[in-house]
Formats: C-alpha cells, structure tokens, sequence
C-alpha cells in the first residue's frame, strides 16, 4: 500500500485532536448574581493540522469558546478530551503543561509584557519549558529573524507598530513548538496591509502542519480558512466541514505525549529565580521612586536595630566593665551579731584558710582599711590606706602601671612597701613621674614606694580607689593598724562567675560549723553584678525590639507595594499563565521580588548602620558593633520580604488566567 495512503489512514483511525462534547458554560449563580449561560451544549471536532476559523458576531461567546479550546477555562457541563484524553481531571499544574506544550496564544490586543523586550517576550513561554537561557536566545532570535523582525530584537512593544507587535505575538507561540495556534482577533487592531501578512503568516504555520483555530467576526478573515464554523448565541449554527477529516493541510506535527502531562515539568527552581530576579530588578529600575520610598522602611528597621542594639551592648559593656573591676565573682565576707542575739563574730586565719580550701573559692583576701594620715615632705593628707594581700591586683583585676606589687613573701615579712593609686601619686609627687624608692610617711611608720596602679576611675557609689595607697596586709596590722584583731573584711573571689552562688552556700556550711552559729555576713556582690548584667542584656533586648517595630512598618510597606504590583501586572499574570506557567512559577516570582526588596533595604540598612556606629564611635559614644546583630537585623529584613511577600505571591498565584488577562497592567 502507497506510504502516502498509509498515513492518511493512521489519521482517519486516530481520535480528533480537540472533541469537544456537550460543553456549557455558565457565569454567575453565587452571591446574589444572576446565572447566565453562554456556551449552550457545544459539540466539535478539530483534527490535527486543520485551519479552522470561529466566527461569530460579538456576545456569541466566541472567546468563550476559545479560553475553554486553549485550557484557560473549565467548562461547567460536558467533557472535553485533547488526543483522546479528557482534561477534565487535569490540576491546575497539568493545564499549565498542556498550555505551555499543546498551544500558542495570538491575542487581538497582543499581550506583550512592556517592560520586556521583543525578544524577552518571545522567551518567556519557554523558560516555563525549562529552556537553558542560550537556546532561548537562540530560538527567539531565529523566530524573529523568520518573521522578518532581525533588526528588531531589543525594542520594547511601545518601540513596535501594531504588525510588528502581533509577529511578535507570533513568534511567542511559536516558541515551545506552537502545535495548536489559537488566535483571537489577529487582525482586529491592525490596517489592512498589516492584517493582510498576518493572516498569510498563520496559513504558512497551517500549511507547514500547525493547527491553526482563529477567532473572528469578520467574515473576511474567516473565508481564508479551511474550515468556518459559524457561533450565534452560544451555539454552532453552521460548519463547513463537520469533523474535518478532509480539510487540514496533510502535513502533521509530530504528536504530543501525552503521559508527559503527568509530570508536569516546567521550570525548575533555578531558572525560576533567575528569571523572577531579573524581572524584579528591571521593575525596580523601573520605578525608582516607588521603590527607594519602599526601601526606605526597610533600610530604617535594619540600621534602628544595628545601632540601637550597638548602644545598648556598649552600655552594658562599660557598666560591666565599670562594676567588673571588682570582680564578677566577688563575695565579701565580714563578722556580725548573730539574728538570735550576742557579740559578733571573730574571722581567724584558720578560718579564711578552710574557706580558701573550699572547690568552689579561687581566692581569699582579708583586707583592712582607714583613712589615715599620709605624709610626703610638706604634703599632709588624710588617705585611705588599703592594707591587703598581694592577690589584690588579680582579684580587682586591675593591673601596676609603674613599677611592680609587693609579694606574699614581703608580705610574710612585713616588709614597709607601699603601692600608690593614680592621684595618689599625682597627690603627693606631682614633680616626680617616677616616684619608686622615694618614702611615705603612713600613720608613724615610713614605706617606700615600689608602684603606682593604672587609673582606674570611680565607681558608682563607692571612694576612688585611684586615691588610696596599698600596703601588705601583715606589715599593716604590724605598723598602722596595730589594735586590729581580725580583717575588716574579706574579698572572697568564687572560681567562676557561675559558682558564686554555690561558693556562698558552701562558706555559710563551713563557717557555721566552725562557729556553731552564724555570726558573720556574706555579701554576694557577683549576683549583683550579674543581675546589672542581665537587666543590661533585657534593656539592650528592649531596645532591638523598639527599633525592629520599624521593620516591621517597613515590611508592611513591602506588602502594599506588591500588592499593588499585582494589580498593576494583572495582564502581565495572565500572559505567563497563558504560556504556560504554572502557579508556583507565579508565587515564586513575586515572593523572589518581595525578598529582593528588602535584601536590597537590607544591605543598604547595614551599610548605615554600620556608619552610623562609626560616627558614634568618633563621638566617644559607647557603642559595640556587633556582627551577630548585623547578621541578625538582615536575616530578619529577609525573613520579613519571606513573611510579608507571601500574601502579595499567594494572590497573584491563585489568580484565573481569563480574568487576569482581561485585566488592566
């Protein structure tokens, strides 16, 4: 049997391309609107390779008929089946397939995305496909050049006529194989001439094996064609070829797998970013204004809690530091009545020894302290002469500027060295930047001078430590304070700031079992420094919040703008749907222009931020800069784009192909 004859016959076995059944079409029915039916019980057949021409005057429901021939509407009643499989039970992700890989659009009003240009237009349908961007590029310009546009590849619809516009339109259909080209009104908004190339251009794609179904009321435009199919009030009143078995070109396409639908495909997740970045960066270009208000927000929030958590963190840091020098370990232990009744206590050295012994004590220093008259040649001041052990630089942490500390063995000795404090020195050797070796006369006992501490400034509440001198502890009972039995008190150091509690218990334990009441006192001066500490910390945390609250107005801000986006790219929507994407391609990207937002609002926010610190710093403001907080103060920038976006993307995502392409934008 002739080949020729053997593939006429495969098509005659093989089921219509499109077969529509009973199809109706009603609007309407829900909240308080009347039901009103446009598509009243269609029956039609459209085998692969036809050139078919719906006419029909305006409200016949031809354009029905066409958003339910291209998927982007369902029917109310009635089954329809493309290549034999009823698309009834396709979701919303498997229309999208069959859109992008069965169809191509030709709109009267064209339908190009403005702010791209004539070859990004003819693109998009095949980054929903998952093209890589070179064979985009490639195909796009190879379908340009075809339709006679080579010359006009970067120009933006507003730079075309409304010819060039619809080969562009062309072109975009053709893109992912075009096998179905669904055109509404091709010529409607163009001159004759124009009209004229366009509709020998569908007949080219209708000879070259296209299906090629144009929608029109002028009956010129549908005499071109091989099929008329006459539309009067939502039904078929005449056909020129019923089934049309004997009207398509002979020319065939290879046919569409149709299993494929099931796996949907499309984009993936890469190519959706980049794509949705791009269009979300042109946009903001776009718009700099709308955007820089937009970001201001934003950039308000980041910057807020940058510096906001900075001052607070240098507030703690310098109180810390301030109240630190004492130790945030400290207890001071002292002798006192008992609550029951009777003299105080006495603290022997036996008994700081057991307390020294304690796991949870690093460091145990007795201390007595008076001011005493300290002379100098013919300086005579009343000083307070701090008589303590050779640990008191590591228990205050405070370090010998000039010369050095006595040791535990000048101290054993009782050997008359005394340290000054920083005015103590300038106080009684104001000529002298080195006073060591020179003597101080302490009560009626000479000491010579072996040191001078750093300065250390006052503490709050507390005499300067910067005025005082510092003698050995058994050189001073021995010399100055002769009538002292025991220590005024004693600096207790707990080996971590974390055991300050535990090394109080314990010394309570021992004391009280070596004196069998309890006769002393214990001041947990740690706990104190680490609740400082802690409110602080709350103050500084208070404050991030505050100023987070302007993150948050600024990522409202964000919502509003994409909302409005969405309105202002209703049509832009629509477009992409009718070319094939899927709903989370759409979500995604206007959830990846949401977070571009703010990841710009972001980095711009910590930019200030840091200048901002910067310049406090150079003030002498007490501020720490932390990148924690930077890091944080942007992840929450972004997280806020994530939060406030998803709406805006939700909405755009959930939005009904015809609708928004009716839609203005």
């Amino acid at each position: 049997m002739d080949p020729v004859v053997n593939a006429a016959h495969a098509d005659a076995e093989r089921p219509p391309l499109i077969a529509l059944r009973g199809i109706r079409k009603r609007y309407g029915g829900t909240k308080g609107r009347p039901e009103v039916e446009v598509l009243h019980g269609i029956d039609l057949d459209i085998r692969q390779g036809e050139f078919v021409a719906i006419v029909g005057t305006s409200g016949s429901g031809k354009s029905t008929l066409m958003n339910l021939l291209g998927c982007l509407d369902r029917p109310s009643d009635g089954t329809y089946r493309f290549d034999g499989r009823d698309v009834a039970g396709f979701d919303a992700d498997e229309l999208a397939w069959l859109r992008r890989e069965a169809f191509g659009f030709v709109f009267q009003g064209y339908h190009l995305i403005a702010t791209e240009s004539a070859r990004e237009n003819v693109e998009v349908p095949a980054i929903y496909a998952g093209a890589t961007e070179a064979e985009r590029a490639e195909r796009a310009a190879a379908l340009l050049t075809r339709l006679g546009l080579p010359d006009k590849l970067d120009h933006r619809p507003n730079q075309l006529s409304g010819g060039q516009q619809q080969r562009v339109s062309i072109a975009r259909a053709l893109m992912n194989g075009g096998r179905i080209i669904l055109a509404d009104e091709p010529t409607g908004a163009l001159d004759s001439k124009s009209g004229a190339e366009v509709m020998a251009l569908l007949r080219e794609l209708a000879d070259a094996g296209h299906t090629v179904i144009v929608i029109t009321h002028d009956r010129e435009v549908a005499a071109q064609a091989r099929r008329v199919i006459e539309l009067r009030d939502g039904a078929i009143v005449g056909d020129s070829a019923p089934g049309g078995a004997d009207r398509s070109s002979g020319t065939t396409l290879p046919p569409l797998d149709m299993a494929a639908a099931d796996r949907a495909g499309g984009a993936s997740f890469g190519a959706d970013l980049r794509e949705a970045a791009r269009t979300a960066w042109r946009g903001m270009r776009l718009n700099r204004a709308r955007t820089g208000l937009t970001l201001l927000g934003i950039v308000i929030g980041v910057a807020s809690v940058i510096v906001m958590l900075a001052i607070g963190e240098g507030a703690r840091q310098r109180v810390v530091a301030q109240m630190g020098t004492m130790g945030t370990a400290i207890l001071y232990l002292g002798s006192s009545p008992p609550k029951s009744g009777g003299p105080a206590g006495q603290l022997t050295a036996e008994d700081l020894d057991a307390v020294a012994e304690l796991p949870a004590i690093r460091r145990v220093m007795p201390v007595i302290g008076d001011p005493i008259t300290v002379r100098h040649g013919r300086v005579d001041r009343q000083v307070y002469v701090f008589a303590a052990s050779e640990q008191m630089p590591l228990v205050h942490q405070w370090r010998v500027a000039l010369g050095r500390y006595y040791t535990d063995a000048e101290d054993r000795d009782l050997a008359p060295l005394v340290v000054l404090g920083h005015k103590a020195h300038q106080h009684f050797f104001p000529d002298h930047p080195n006073p060591l070796g020179q003597q101080l006369l302490i009560g009626n006992s000479p000491f010579e001078v072996i040191g001078v501490m750093a300065e250390r400034g006052t503490e709050s509440g507390a005499q300067s430590y910067d005025d005082m001198v510092f003698i050995p502890y058994r050189a001073g009972r021995a010399r100055v304070y002769l009538v002292q039995t025991q220590p005024d008190y004693v600096v207790v150091e707990a080996a971590s700031s974390g055991q300050v509690d535990a090394a109080e218990t314990a010394m309570k334990t021992v004391l009280t079992a070596r004196h069998g009441r309890e006769d002393f006192a214990i001041s947990n001066a740690g706990a104190r420094l680490q609740a400082e500490a802690a409110t602080r910390q709350s103050m500084t945390v208070m404050l991030g919040l505050i100023a987070a609250v302007s993150l948050v107005v600024g990522g409202i801000g964000v919502m509003n703008v994409m909302l409005m986006t969405v309105r202002e790219r209703t049509r832009e929507i629509g477009i992409r749907m009718a070319t094939g994407a899927r709903q989370r391609d759409i979500q995604r990207q206007f959830m990846t222009e949401a977070v571009l937002l703010t990841v710009t609002g972001g980095g711009v926010g910590v930019t200030l931020g840091i200048a901002i610190g910067a310049a406090l710093i150079v003030a002498q403001v007490p501020v720490v800069l932390s990148v924690g907080a930077m890091l944080g103060a942007f992840l929450c920038a972004v997280a806020t784009g994530l939060v406030f976006g998803y709406m805006p993307a939700k909405t755009a995502a959930r939005l009904d192909p015809v609708v928004a392409l009716s839609g203005e934008g």
